[in-house]
């Protein structure tokens, strides 16, 4: 769909929030707190950002981008959108839920990690639930809606960590980890070495309680794993059966057979190449998806096989 950039506005250094809206005025399709939309913009990328506005907001996205170095999406909005140009936009996608019947609820976020995380305070409040929330960044200055979470904090529902750029300075996540309350849910999101830290310190906490969103790869070294070795895929839908090679992704295999596969990310944390899969014993790689959902589902653009074929709902 193509929205209208209605409000383009200054967060926190580096940081801007841009608000969508339809051009004719109508209701945008509902989200859930956790969701995310992908932009594709003019030079051709396609990038995901979390929407960091209430749920129960139908007139408007609202979402915020940081402005990373080597990033060229970022770059491209911070520099060249504009209020009143045209941005398509897919419908809201969610790899990262609220689970409706916690007790309780607990929040970590660094840095740009509080964008979804917003989504959730409007929510949670709404509800009257439980929750608290950590939030680390260098300075306030770059804080992103620094006014309403200092609202907030002044209720003791929301910490606020400022490091000067020392983490030994700021948020001690092996000490607020390490005793977890019965019925608590943990949703985490921020740069990559705080997301480690919390894997870490969250290891003894009851299976299915513990959530990160990922914006980008982990920066740990992977684990040791065995050579990659050739398999097949069945698209059970069109027919196909396709050999990916062992040094080929399912998605490039699938590409180079002339068939077309949306992708973003391609390393396994955007959710956009989710795709069902019929039989098979698929090796996932990707860092977003639950036991529960590997069950049901590979990402296309990391995953392998270890059964001779896949069978693919393509």
């Amino acid at each position: 769909m193509l929205l209208f950039v209605r409000s383009i506005t200054w967060l926190a250094t580096r940081i801007r929030g841009c608000e969508l809206v339809d051009p004719r005025g109508r209701d945008l399709p509902g989200f859930a707190a956790g969701a995310h939309i992908d932009l594709t913009l003019e030079n051709g990328l396609t990038r995901a950002y979390s929407l960091t506005g209430d749920p129960a907001e139908r007139r408007r996205y609202s979402i915020a981008v940081l402005r990373e170095e080597a990033g060229a999406g970022s770059a491209h909005i911070h520099d060249r959108l504009r209020v009143g140009d045209r941005v398509e936009v897919s419908p809201p996608k969610n790899d990262f839920p609220l689970d409706p019947d916690a007790r309780r609820y607990r929040l970590i976020a660094g840095g740009i990690g509080i964008a979804p995380l917003m989504a959730m305070l409007a929510e949670l409040r709404r509800r009257r639930a439980d929750w608290i929330l950590d939030y680390a960044t260098r300075s306030p200055e770059e804080t992103a809606f620094l006014d309403e979470l200092q609202i907030l904090a002044a209720t003791g529902r929301v910490r606020l960590h400022h490091d000067g750029g020392d983490p030994a300075r700021g948020l001690d996540i092996a000490r607020a980890l390490a005793e977890p309350m019965p019925g608590t849910q943990l949703y985490c999101c921020g740069p990559a070495g705080m997301m480690a830290a919390a894997a870490e310190a969250s290891r003894h906490w009851p299976e299915g309680s513990v959530h990160f969103e990922y914006f980008t790869r982990r920066e740990t070294a992977p684990a040791p794993r065995a050579p990659d070795r050739p398999f097949r895929v069945k698209l059970t839908r069109s027919g196909g059966e396709y050999e990916v090679g062992a040094r080929e992704s399912i998605v490039e295999a699938l590409r180079r057979h002339g068939i077309a596969v949306r992708t973003s990310c391609e390393f396994g944390y955007c959710g956009t190449c989710l795709t069902p899969y019929r039989a098979g014993e698929p090796i996932h790689r990707d860092l977003i998806l639950d036991a529960e959902r590997r069950r049901r589902f590979v990402l296309i653009c990391c995953a392998r096989a270890a059964s001779e074929v896949l069978e693919l709902d393509l």
